[in-house]
C-alpha cells in the first residue's frame, strides 16, 4: 500500500465519503491510487472540478447539506492561495473538512523519489502550504515524518469535527505519497462528540426565561441543523416568545408562516428589543449594530451556540448576562424540557412590533421585490435557494416565504465567489432536489464561472442561475451616497468603478457549456421565464438574467 492509498483508505474509515479536488501535479499518486481494484466502500468518491475555490466551497455546500464531513485536495502552495478566501469562509461558519496540499521537500535529491523540476522552480515556499493556509483554518500541520501519515489524517478528522467545527489542514509531501506503507493502518478512532451545555447553567437559564415576561429570540444560524428549527420552535411557543432573525440570515432558521416569527429585523431591531426584558441569542452572529447600542439596562442577555463568543473575531462586544456554548439543538431542547407550561398561547404573546407586521405592497416593475415575489410564486416545494446577491438579499429574504428548513443557503461571507459553487455542493448532496442560485452581475464576476459550469455540465449537476443585473456594483455606490450624501459623486453623478458596461450577454455563458440561457427585460414575463429555467435545469444547466430597471 502506497501512502496514497493509505490517505485514501484512512479518509473512509474515518467517515469521509466524499474527496473534492481541483488537478495539480502534486497528486499523480493519489490518481494511481484511484484507478486501482478498490470495493466501493474502501475508499471516497473523487470529485474532480476546475478550479481550487470551487472544490472547497462544493465541500462547504455537501457538508452544510449532508451534515458530513468532506475532504478537499488542492495544488500545493499556488492552490492553497487561490482557496484561500474559500477557506476563511469555511472558518468563520464552522464548516467542518479536511483539505489537504501537496508539497515536495526532496527536489529529487539522491535518494529521494524523482519529482519535475517545477517543484524547485515553481512551486515552493519557506514554510509551504501549511504555513500559507494558517491564518484561514483552525488547525494547519505540514507533515514531517511519513511513519505518521495515517495518524495525521485520523487526528485532522477528528479535529475538523470537533467544537467549534471546522476546516483543517495538513500539507503532504509527494515522496511520502509515492512510498510503501510498511505498518497497516491502524485502527479508526472515534470522532468527538457535539459539546453539550453544562446542566447547571442550562437550569439557571431555564428559571430566568420561566421569570421572563418578555423574552424575546435572535437568531441567524440555527437552521443549519433543520433539527434545530423545530426546537427552536418548541422554545419559542412555550414561552410565547417571538423570534427575529438579524441583519444577514445564513439559513431557514424559523417557519415564515408561524405567529411568532417577526422577520428579518434591521430598523425594526431597535423597537423588539425594547420591548423586551430577555433576549435569548441563539447561534447568532451581530444581533444588533453597533453592539454596544442595545439592549437598555436592566433587559438579560444570554448568548448559545457552538461557539456564543464568536472566538474568529477581534471583536463582538454584545454585553451577555449569561453564555452558554454546546450544540444548539440539545441545548434548545434541554431549556424546553426545563420550562413548565406557562399557560400562554403564542398569540397571546404576540407583542405590538410584529402584531399586524407584513409585507409592503409592490408595483409590478423589474425591481428586486418584484422578482423576489415571482420567484417564490413558482418555487417547487422541496427547492433550495442559494444566495450570492448584496443589494437584492433583503428582498429575498423576506419574500422567499415557502422555503422548508433545509432550503436555503447564504453564500456571501465578506468576500464574494462562493454561489455558484456552493450550489454544486448542495446539488451533489441533494441531486432530485432543485438547486436555485439568486446571484447578482457583481458577485458572479468573483466566481470561477467557466469552472463552475464545467462542473455543472461534467458532473450532472443541472443548476438555476438567477442572475440579477443592475448594470454595477450598487452596494459600493451606496457606500460613497451614504458617507457623503452632499460630496462631489453625488453632485456630479460620477461614481468611479461601480458600473459594469457595456452589459455582458450573460445568457450565452450557459449556452457555452450546453445550458439554457435567457433574458428577460419585461416584468410580465418574470414568473414564465423563471418556469421554463427550472424546467431545463431538470435535465441542464440553466441561467436566467434578469434585466432590472
Amino acid at each position: 500500500m502506497t501512502g496514497a492509498e493509505a490517505v485514501l483508505r484512512a479518509l473512509r474509515a474515518m467517515g469521509v465519503e466524499r474527496v473534492f479536488a481541483s488537478p495539480g501535479s502534486d497528486w499523480a499518486p493519489l490518481w494511481e491510487a484511484l484507478a486501482g481494484p478498490h470495493a466501493p466502500e474502501d475508499i471516497p468518491q473523487y470529485v474532480s472540478v476546475r478550479h481550487e475555490e470551487t472544490a472547497v466551497a462544493m465541500a462547504s455546500g455537501y457538508a452544510k447539506a449532508t451534515g458530513k464531513l468532506p475532504a478537499v485536495v488542492l495544488h500545493t502552495t499556488v492552490g492553497t492561495l487561490h482557496a484561500a478566501m474559500a477557506l476563511r469562509i469555511a472558518k468563520h461558519e464552522r464548516v467542518p473538512m479536511v483539505v489537504m496540499a501537496g508539497e515536495s521537500i526532496g527536489f529529487s535529491e539522491p535518494p529521494s523519489q524523482k519529482v519535475g523540476r517545477q517543484w524547485l522552480r515553481l512551486l515552493t515556499d519557506l514554510g509551504g502550504p501549511a504555513r500559507l493556509a494558517e491564518p484561514s483554518v483552525k488547525w494547519s500541520f505540514g507533515l514531517n515524518s511519513s511513519g505518521l501519515l495515517p495518524q495525521t489524517v485520523q487526528r485532522a478528522c477528528q479535529l475538523a469535527a470537533a467544537a467549534p467545527r471546522g476546516p483543517v489542514f495538513v500539507s503532504v509531501p509527494i515522496e511520502y505519497l509515492m512510498e510503501t506503507v510498511a505498518a497497516p493502518l491502524p485502527p479508526a478512532p472515534a470522532l468527538p462528540s457535539p459539546a453539550a451545555a453544562d446542566p447547571a447553567a442550562l437550569e439557571r437559564l431555564a428559571r430566568l426565561l420561566s421569570q421572563a415576561r418578555r423574552p424575546l429570540i435572535i437568531t441567524e444560524e440555527a437552521g443549519r441543523d433543520p433539527a434545530a428549527v423545530r426546537a427552536l420552535v418548541a422554545l419559542a411557543e412555550k414561552l410565547g416568545a417571538p423570534l427575529a432573525e438579524s441583519w444577514q440570515p445564513y439559513y431557514v432558521n424559523f417557519p415564515r408562516d408561524h405567529p411568532l416569527y417577526a422577520g428579518v429585523a434591521v430598523e425594526e431591531m431597535q423597537a423588539l428589543v425594547e420591548e423586551a426584558d430577555f433576549v435569548l441569542l441563539a447561534e447568532c452572529v451581530m444581533p444588533w449594530h453597533p453592539p454596544s447600542a442595545l439592549p437598555k439596562a436592566g433587559t438579560r442577555v444570554a448568548a448559545l451556540g457552538e461557539d456564543p463568543l464568536r472566538s474568529n473575531l477581534p471583536y463582538w462586544g454584545v454585553r451577555a448576562d449569561m453564555v452558554v456554548p454546546g450544540e444548539l439543538r440539545t441545548t434548545l431542547e434541554a431549556l424546553t424540557a426545563r420550562i413548565g407550561n406557562r399557560g400562554q398561547t403564542p398569540s397571546s404573546r404576540t407583542p405590538p412590533a410584529i402584531q399586524g407586521r407584513g409585507l409592503t405592497p409592490i408595483s409590478e416593475g423589474m425591481n428586486n421585490a418584484w422578482l423576489a415575489q415571482e420567484l417564490n410564486s413558482v418555487l417547487p416545494g422541496d427547492a433550495i435557494v442559494v444566495n450570492e446577491t448584496i443589494t437584492h438579499r433583503l428582498e429575498l429574504n423576506r419574500r422567499l416565504t415557502r422555503l422548508a428548513p433545509g432550503g436555503f443557503y447564504e453564500a456571501s461571507f465578506g468576500g464574494l465567489g462562493m454561489g455558484l459553487s456552493l450550489a454544486l455542493g448542495v446539488k451533489h448532496a441533494q441531486p432530485r432536489r432543485p438547486v436555485i442560485v439568486t446571484i447578482g452581475d457583481g458577485a458572479i464576476h468573483y466566481n470561477p464561472v467557466v469552472a463552475c459550469f464545467g462542473a455543472s455540465q461534467e458532473l450532472e449537476l443541472p443548476i438555476t442561475v438567477v442572475l440579477f443585473d443592475n448594470a454595477g456594483y450598487l452596494s459600493q455606490k451606496n457606500d460613497v451616497v451614504n458617507h457623503y450624501p452632499q460630496g462631489w459623486a453625488v453632485r456630479s453623478g460620477r461614481f468611479a468603478g461601480t458600473a459594469i458596461t457595456p452589459r455582458p450577454e450573460y445568457a450565452k455563458l450557459a449556452e457555452a457549456y450546453g445550458g439554457y440561457g435567457e433574458k428577460v427585460t419585461s416584468p410580465r414575463e418574470v414568473a414564465a421565464a423563471l418556469q421554463r429555467g427550472m424546467e431545463q435545469a431538470q435535465k441542464r444547466l440553466a441561467l436566467i438574467h434578469m434585466v432590472l430597471a
